[in-house]
C-alpha cells in the first residue's frame, strides 16, 4: 500500500532529524503509527511511543502476530495522554538533555484549545536546545470534519462500527506556529495543498508545521 503525501513529509522529517544527530524521537499519542517498525533509523537511536494501554496492547500484539520487529530500541509509554504523560516518558528512559524529534500528526484537531496548548508547552518544557518538531495543523476544522463524517460512512457501509462523527474541536485556539514562535521555537509552514497538489482541497487552510527550539540563554 502507497503512503500519503502527508505521511511521507514526516518521513522525510525524521529522516533529517535523524542526520542531523538525533537519536531520541517521540510519537505521542502513537495510536497504529508504524514508523518505528519500518523506517531505516540508525544504530543508537530510541524511539519512544505515547498511548493508552489498550492501544498500545493491541498494537503490539497485531504486529508481532505479523512477524514485525522494531528497527530501532522500541520503548512504549503505555498512559493515557490525558495524564501526567511527560513524568511517564522520563520514567521510560527519556534523556530531556538529547535532542529530540517530535510529531503532532493527525492530533492537535482533535484536542480542545487549552489541551493543544498544554501539550505543545509541555513539549518545549522537556526538549533540549535544538529539538525539532512536526505538526500537522487544521485551521479549517470544519471542512476536515467533513471528510471524517464520510468515511464513517463507508466504512459502516462496509460493516466497520467506527465512531468518528464529530471529533474535532471548532472553537477558536491559538495558531500552531503563532505559539511555537511565543515558546521559542523557529518555524516554516507548508500547506497540506502544497503537498496534495492540489490547490482546490477544502484543506486549503491547513498545513504542517515544523519547528526548531531555541531557548533563551
Amino acid at each position: 500500500m502507497g503512503r500519503s503525501d502527508n505521511e511521507t513529509w514526516a518521513d522525510a522529517f525524521f529522516a533529517d532529524a535523524a542526520a542531523a544527530g538525533m537519536r531520541q524521537p517521540v510519537i505521542p499519542a502513537s495510536g497504529l503509527d508504524a514508523r518505528g517498525y519500518r523506517l531505516p533509523w540508525p544504530s543508537g537511536m530510541r524511539v519512544l511511543e505515547i498511548d493508552q494501554p489498550q492501544v498500545r496492547g493491541f498494537k503490539t500484539a497485531t504486529l508481532a502476530a505479523l512477524g514485525a520487529a522494531p528497527t530501532s530500541e522500541l520503548r512504549t509509554v503505555p498512559i493515557d495522554p490525558r495524564r501526567d504523560w511527560p513524568g511517564a516518558l522520563r520514567d521510560r528512559g527519556f534523556d530531556h538533555g538529547r535532542l529530540t524529534a517530535w510529531t503532532a500528526a493527525g492530533l492537535l484537531g482533535f484536542l480542545p484549545p487549552q489541551a493543544q496548548d498544554r501539550l505543545l508547552d509541555n513539549i518545549t518544557a522537556l526538549s533540549a536546545d535544538g529539538s525539532r518538531l512536526v505538526a500537522e495543523v487544521f485551521l479549517n476544522i470544519s471542512a476536515h470534519q467533513h471528510g471524517l463524517n464520510g468515511a464513517t460512512h463507508t466504512w459502516r457501509e462496509n460493516g466497520l462500527d467506527i465512531e468518528l462523527d464529530n471529533l474535532g474541536f471548532a472553537s477558536d485556539r491559538n495558531d500552531i506556529a503563532t505559539h511555537l514562535e511565543h515558546c521559542g521555537r523557529r518555524s516554516a509552514r507548508t500547506s497540506l495543498n502544497q503537498l496534495l497538489t492540489d490547490d482546490d482541497a477544502p484543506s486549503g487552510k491547513n498545513y504542517y508545521c515544523t519547528a526548531v527550539l531555541h531557548k533563551a540563554a
